[in-house]
């Protein structure tokens, strides 16, 4: 009985910010040398489009005007708050403050309101965070591109929302959706750039309810569900799309990467994915990265960068498979060049960027992997919100369609070009994969195994609560029966004694007031009662 699971302690779970990863390593980072402190994004000729900037494949970002002035914020649909940096004229406080995890640190600071406008919509009295200490931010943010970012998850997973009363608290996207007249443009798209790709013409683009011309295509493709968590963990909904069945990787060797999904609803054979622009590097459960990288000749599990270190002339062939539409990733992005990695033994590497999932864990068992920017820089992204909107009109079921950007040919040819000067040598003896018997595991931390423990007992609370219910009711219903057969006892015995086994006589009540009737329910009465104060709060306990 003591393996109940109370809410508030899944509650408490789920209060945790999962994406608070922190990269071991720097971005090379290269600034203009003539205009050191100007990262806006170019302006678009339409006012639903808007640029999104690309600082060396590691943050995208764009601009938004807040109290009048533009700030450029970082996109991220991995959460859902807006916070800035620095100061905001004409900002109203609301006199609460709040304190968000983050990758690069801590933002914390007062909860204000001001005039919000983003890609041709505005809000009047948008609520934001002011972090006016960055003193805890593992990096220069300013000089990484960005002076805030913009949370474009579902509102559930917005922490000012929780904090204000009404829909004041609204996200940004959920107050502009909010307030449109019609629900069948309730989308965003994204596009990243990649730099480095001398093939590639994609650039930087997002878009609030429309889409950017030349890739209409997007709307013909699958609607794919959003994988739904359980309203009590809401906090933790996110992007969750499921893959194909039996095929939902492809790994180097051409064959699906075989992985079982510790999402309890989600189908046998199928892995499900959060889509996630704020995430540099995709995490993805250990065995899937060892797949990708462990038969490659000269890999090396690097314990200091969390990461496997490959040689940069390897071309690594991955393709994800989401709806039956296969997205294969440009090799560009399977390993990267950006982050000035070195074997051991001091030799440049490049460094595999699907990497093992460790701290973005989850413990719930919500989603085996976090699809970012080196997966999403191959798909056109539009995230149709649906009834994820508090306070909306829209009924329908969120869901996501990917347009596949990546040409397999051509991404070939940019490889070559880029790792190889342009020397085909990607057929050579030294860049074969070695046998699948030779495959290289990566190790598995005690802190890991650990989590996949809780995991196993945690994700599967529902079915758990639901069960130990169903026993609280079965001990109910058997104290019950045991005291109404008691009473019907003692009835047919008392019976018996005054009337003298057939005489006549009229039926004598028992009046002395410790009968066996009571004396025989007192016992089970009591057990019940013993029960409750034992079990019952643990159970059914809802404390914050």
């Amino acid at each position: 009985m003591h393996s109940f699971i109370t809410l508030s302690f899944v509650s408490s779970l789920c209060s945790l910010s999962v994406f608070a990863l922190r990269i071991p390593f720097d971005v090379h980072v290269e600034t203009p040398a003539s205009h050191p402190n100007t990262h806006f994004p170019r302006q678009s000729s339409s006012n639903g489009i808007v640029p999104v900037g690309n600082t060396q494949n590691s943050f995208y970002y764009t601009n938004v005007t807040l109290g009048g002035q533009n700030i450029s914020v970082m996109l991220d649909t991995g959460s859902s708050d807006l916070w800035v940096t620095g100061s905001v004229s004409g900002a109203t406080d609301t006199g609460d403050s709040l304190k968000l995890s983050y990758a690069v640190g801590t933002a914390a600071g007062d909860i204000y309101t001001a005039p919000f406008e983003f890609a041709g919509q505005s809000v009047s009295d948008q609520a934001f965070l002011l972090v006016t200490n960055v003193s805890s931010f593992s990096t220069n943010i300013h000089s990484e591109g960005y002076d805030g970012l913009i949370g474009l998850g579902p509102n559930s997973g917005s922490s000012i929302y929780k904090k204000l009363d009404g829909n004041s608290g609204n996200s940004a996207i959920n107050r502009i959706f909010q307030q449109t007249s019609s629900s069948s443009n309730d989308y965003i798209t994204m596009m990243l750039s990649r730099k480095g790709d001398p093939g590639s013409n994609i650039t930087g683009q997002f878009t609030i309810g429309e889409v950017v011309p030349g890739f209409e295509n997007i709307t013909n493709m699958p609607q794919l569900s959003i994988e739904k968590v359980y309203k009590v963990t809401n906090v933790d909904q996110h992007w969750q799309i499921v893959s194909d069945k039996d095929k939902g990787i492809i790994g180097p060797d051409g064959q699906p990467i075989q992985y079982s999904s510790i999402v309890p609803k989600a189908p046998d054979g199928t892995i499900v994915g959060v889509l996630d622009s704020g995430f540099t590097l995709p995490q993805v459960p250990r065995t899937v990265s060892d797949a990708i990288y462990g038969r490659v000749q000269g890999a090396e599990w690097s314990t200091s960068n969390e990461a496997w270190l490959v040689p940069c002339g390897q071309l690594i062939n991955v393709t994800f498979n989401f709806g039956g539409v296969a997205y294969p990733i440009h090799p560009l992005d399977v390993s990267s060049s950006d982050f000035g990695v070195v074997f051991s033994n001091g030799n440049p590497a490049c460094l595999g960027t699907f990497q093992p999932v460790t701290s973005a864990f989850s413990l719930l068992g919500e989603y085996d992997m976090i699809l970012g920017m080196a997966f999403l820089r191959n798909t056109y992204t539009l995230i149709n919100y649906g009834n994820f909107i508090t306070g909306g009109s829209n009924s329908n079921n969120p869901y996501v369609q990917l347009l596949p950007l990546t040409n397999i040919e051509s991404a070939v040819n940019d490889f070559i070009q880029v790792r190889l000067n342009g020397q085909n040598t990607i057929n050579s003896s030294q860049y074969t994969l070695l046998p699948a018997s030779q495959e290289q595991h990566s190790p598995e931390s005690a802190t890991e195994k650990k989590q996949a423990y809780e995991e196993m007992v945690l994700s599967r609370w529902p079915y758990i609560l639901a069960g130990s219910l169903v026993l609280l009711i079965l001990l109910i219903s058997y104290c019950i029966w045991r005291c109404c057969s008691a009473k019907k006892a003692a009835q047919q015995k008392g019976g018996a004694a005054s009337g003298g086994g057939f005489k006549s006589g009229p039926y004598a009540q028992l009046h002395d007031s410790q009968s066996s009737a009571s004396l025989v329910m007192k016992p089970m009465r009591g057990s019940t009662v013993d029960f409750e104060e034992d079990y019952g709060k643990d159970a059914f306990a809802r404390s914050r």
